[in-house]
């Protein structure tokens, strides 16, 4: 066993323990926090399968961006973790089953694709080859059309949570922009000219005492 085979060995080791603690673990902090240790040993798993742009692009997005906001909603909110974990174990052994047939059927789907390469050619064309510039060929080319597509979704989907969130509220002011770019000076501040309400009271001479 070389040392590429242990640290994929230890990785996987510490990404299944992190995978578990994400759903047994009583706080929603920690559970997220699992779940970014689970991302990082991931990372380092495709890292050794020479998939860098995946590695790198799961860190930046999930870890950097995702979970940093998952982590903020979640200690921000006032969550009930009692009502959140009522039937757990209940249910736990059905869930067990299921992930279980769906690990086997992925490997079953999985393995037929490892096959042992037998042309030298082949095998130094694929050390040679840079992955992501392979990728950015592929997402430019042959699938433009599905990313042009995936695209117009997201951008849909974010103009959509603006204005599903975006309300307006009776306790806050709100002075339009349009507004205050269109005011003049004159409308800033107007001088009035008022008559006096009262007389001036004529001041009082101060009289002096006389030294004796």
């Amino acid at each position: 066993m070389n040392v590429t085979t242990g640290l994929f060995y230890v990785f996987s080791a510490v990404l299944l323990f992190a995978a578990f603690r994400v759903i047994t673990a009583r706080n929603p902090v920690h559970a997220a926090l699992y779940l970014v240790l689970t991302f990082f040993q991931a990372a380092m798993i495709w890292m050794l399968l020479k998939a860098e742009f995946l590695s790198i692009t799961l860190v930046l997005v999930y870890v950097g961006a995702v979970m940093v906001l998952f982590l903020f909603v979640v200690m921000m909110m006032d969550i009930n973790v009692e009502n959140l974990r009522v039937g757990f174990w209940k249910h736990f052994p059905l869930a067990a089953i299921v992930g279980v047939v769906i690990a086997l059927e992925m490997a079953a789907v999985l393995m037929g694709g490892f096959r042992v390469v037998d042309d030298p050619n082949a095998v130094a064309a694929a050390a040679e080859a840079n992955n992501a510039k392979e990728l950015g060929k592929l997402l430019f080319t042959q699938y433009l059309v599905q990313l042009e597509v995936a695209a117009a979704i997201l951008l849909v989907a974010m103009i959509a949570a603006i204005a599903l969130t975006l309300r307006a509220r009776k306790d806050s002011k709100y002075v339009s922009p349009g507004d205050q770019v269109r005011v003049r000076s004159a409308d800033r501040m107007t001088v009035v000219k008022m008559d006096a309400t009262q007389a001036a009271v004529a001041p009082v001479a101060e009289v002096s005492e006389p030294k004796a």
